[in-house]
């Protein structure tokens, strides 16, 4: 039986994981579920997984669901010190890094640090974090483990062969909602037309990245930390049938790709129970009926967000922090309707080129770069 904990248990991933649960009841068991303030929805995932922990980071909802489930067993905590004490519990096996931003890193370390492996799904943790991650994961002896349904394929494909022999990671991109259109298309794109991802059901934030192309941009970033690999060696593919998840280019040519249909089950189950591989329902990919399979260049002079990320992980340091950060401000105002979607770009560009740089910061100093970057876009 294999204990897990679910930081974001309550989102796109989370929700999903506890699928995967729910069809392997006699080898997975939720120890803790975690999320930001949804009481509602943690009550009832309670209910039905009785998990030992659950934590609300917002502390009335934290209070809220304590009343609410006082007649159960279950522990309930909240804020920052409720993550970290739920991520790095002696009992559980495996965490499941699925909260939205940079709220994820510092439960994240405390996982590694007791031992844990991670299957993260987490950006932030590796944007932001990663030059203190890996190295952590390694001296601990942690599998991190990719959930993002890209990097998961290039880690299925690496099966294939060693590091040292890998020439380049091929990154498969769907292209988001707005595939094809320009410049003078994007200026009046809202929100709601944003948010129609034609493939994957996702959440707000990461399918307004995708429209963007700012999360290839972010997966860039996360590819080259997961499997060393220099952004250079690193090279995008708009996919629009998203049946190409992502693929490996060896030294001998040989190109090893991992294919299926546009499911995050596939991914989530597959870091679960990694290195073995479990029955899962659902629909199966038929050739026949995918019949064409397209590859583009990404426009990355439409689609800036791609182009300023590879800046950003090209010079390193806090810069990657920078991007991620004012991405997420532009993001929420975007959402609120308070800017127009090319704004998005500006305003990551602007926070790039003004807020302080650092070659190597800590992790309080990316907490500092993220604080700054937001203090210079108020």
């Amino acid at each position: 039986m294999k204990k897990i904990v679910i930081l974001g248990s309550t989102g796109s991933i989370g929700t999903q994981t506890l699928d995967i649960v729910r069809g392997n009841k006699d080898r997975l068991r939720v120890t803790a579920v975690a999320a930001g303030h949804n009481a509602k929805m943690l009550e009832a995932q309670i209910r039905e997984f009785d998990p030992e922990v659950a934590v609300l980071y917002d502390e009335k909802a934290a209070e809220t669901l304590k009343a609410r489930v006082s007649d159960t067993g279950c522990k309930v905590l909240s804020g920052m010190d409720g993550l970290i004490e739920a991520a790095a519990l002696p009992e559980a096996d495996i965490v499941v890094g699925a909260m939205v931003g940079m709220i994820g890193i510092r439960p994240t370390i405390a996982a590694i640090e007791a031992g844990h492996d991670i299957a993260l799904a987490n950006k932030e943790t590796l944007v932001c974090a990663g030059h203190v991650i890996m190295p952590l994961a390694k001296k601990h002896g942690v599998k991190i483990l990719p959930v993002d349904s890209e990097h998961s394929a290039i880690f299925q494909s690496l099966r294939a062969g060693g590091h040292d022999e890998i020439e380049k990671i091929l990154l498969t991109a769907s292209g988001g909602p707005f595939r094809g259109k320009k410049t003078e298309e994007l200026g009046s794109m809202t929100a709601a037309e944003a948010l129609k991802h034609p493939n994957w059901d996702m959440g707000p934030k990461v399918t307004i990245d995708s429209s963007t192309l700012v999360n290839k941009g972010l997966e860039i970033m996360e590819a080259h930390w997961l499997f060393d690999v220099p952004v250079d060696d690193i090279e995008v593919y708009v996919h629009p049938q998203s049946i190409v998840h992502s693929a490996v280019q060896f030294l001998d040519g040989a190109v090893m790709a991992q294919l299926g249909v546009p499911d995050m089950h596939i991914p989530i189950q597959y870091a679960l129970f990694y290195p073995e591989r479990v029955l899962l329902g659902g629909k199966r990919l038929d050739l026949f009926e995918a019949s064409d399979l397209t590859f583009e260049r990404p426009d990355m002079d439409t689609f800036k967000g791609l182009s300023l990320a590879i800046r950003a992980a090209k010079r390193g340091g806090n810069m990657p922090t920078v991007f991620n950060a004012a991405n997420e401000a532009a993001v929420r105002k975007f959402l609120k309707d308070e800017i127009r979607f090319l704004q998005i770009y500006d305003i990551i560009e602007e926070a790039m080129e003004h807020v302080p740089y650092s070659e190597d910061p800590s992790i309080e100093e990316v907490f500092v770069t993220e604080r700054e970057t937001l203090e210079f876009l108020c």
